[in-house]
């Protein structure tokens, strides 16, 4: 018991869970392939990976490209939205390859000519979740413009309310700035799962707490099951 507890500690204070089944149930947020997969300022997506099982959802919008189970799942809310409050939803922007998360991140830095002011609206390359297909940037449509008022609208309210259903979370609230590392953006959803989504909508936390949360559970049931 001893030692194992030891490892534990030892793996947790070099950010690392990677070594056996039972340390990668509780670290999915290191799986790159799994929807939980953890991409912000401190968690980086190596410039090489490029998701698998990709396909268009069948949605109105522009780049409409997301991982297989997340197309489906983002078809799913929008026919949603349209049936139960007559809004369309549009798509905005879906998956972005490193390569051009980059030249975005770029352009802002040449109009504000900060890194710091660049960070505050938009990711570096590797820090986005974008890369992972499991990100939209969500419109109403007749409002393409991605803003804060999108929370406003119609289909704002409803997608703030609802994504949970079909598995998606508001990634960036209000309020979790210094959790999350990004201001407000009540238009980008992530796909995270139907039962991780609802435990998140619930709790009402960012996902780099429930994940905080889910490690601390795993590895206390690994220490009782090992004892």
């Amino acid at each position: 018991m001893q030692s194992i507890l030891k490892t534990i500690l030892s793996l947790a204070a070099a950010g690392t869970m990677m070594v056996s089944a039972p340390l990668d149930e509780a670290a999915p947020q290191h799986d790159m392939d799994g929807p939980v997969f953890l991409a912000n300022r401190q968690w980086k997506v190596s410039r090489y990976y490029i998701p698998e099982n990709m396909r268009q959802a069948q949605v109105q919008g522009q780049v409409r490209t997301l991982r297989e189970e997340a197309a489906t799942a983002l078809e799913e809310m929008y026919a949603a939205c349209k049936e139960e409050k007559n809004i369309t939803l549009t798509s905005i922007s879906g998956y972005r390859s490193y390569a051009t998360q980059r030249a975005i991140y770029n352009r802002k830095l040449d109009r504000v000519g900060s890194k710091a002011k660049a960070d505050e609206y938009v990711a570096r390359p590797g820090a986005s979740e974008h890369q992972l297909g499991l990100a939209m940037d969500v419109s109403q449509k007749g409002k393409s413009n991605l803003s804060a008022s999108f929370a406003k609208q119609g289909g704002g309210k409803w997608v703030a309310e609802n994504c949970w259903r079909f598995g998606f979370i508001i990634r960036y609230q209000k309020g979790w700035e210094d959790i999350t590392g990004y201001e407000y953006e009540p238009w980008h959803v992530r796909y995270v799962g139907k039962e991780v989504a609802a435990a998140i909508h619930k709790n009402e936390m960012p996902l780099e707490t429930f994940l905080l949360l889910l490690r601390e559970e795993k590895l206390m049931d690994i220490m009782i099951v090992e004892e």
